[in-house]
């Protein structure tokens, strides 16, 4: 699992070392030596497992899909930002927090109505 790019869709065999990454900074961060270059790489399509070779130097659109299963694997590279979130508890496990925009409100029943609730008694107000 690449922690580079967050939607691979293909590994790459690299040409130097006969081993698979992800991303080009997957393998530099786990070899010692430079990433070689080649024109024909060789892919791994995530999705049906299966491998396959490209030529780089006459790469058309159809060269976008796996020959296998037709899973695009040329999309645009998902990468983590940072960001500032609220820590809480996992929301797979206890979804209260969370507002469902699919369920309508509903009205508010005598132990759910507020005494501090000015939208009531506005117009005893004065």
């Amino acid at each position: 699992m690449c922690k580079h790019v967050l939607n691979a869709q293909v590994s790459v065999r690299s040409p130097c070392c006969r081993k698979w990454f992800d991303c080009p900074e997957c393998h530099a961060e786990s070899e010692t030596h430079p990433l070689k270059k080649a024109l024909e790489m060789t892919f791994a399509c995530k999705k049906c497992k299966k491998c396959f070779r490209k030529d780089a130097t006459e790469f058309e659109d159809a060269d976008e899909y796996c020959p296998h299963c037709d899973n695009h694997y040329i999309l645009e590279a998902v990468t983590p930002k940072a960001a500032l979130r609220v820590e809480g508890e996992d929301a797979r496990m206890d979804a209260r927090m969370l507002k469902d925009e699919r369920v309508k409100p509903t009205k508010p029943t005598m132990n759910q109505i507020s005494i501090f609730d000015p939208d009531a008694d506005v117009d005893k107000l004065g």
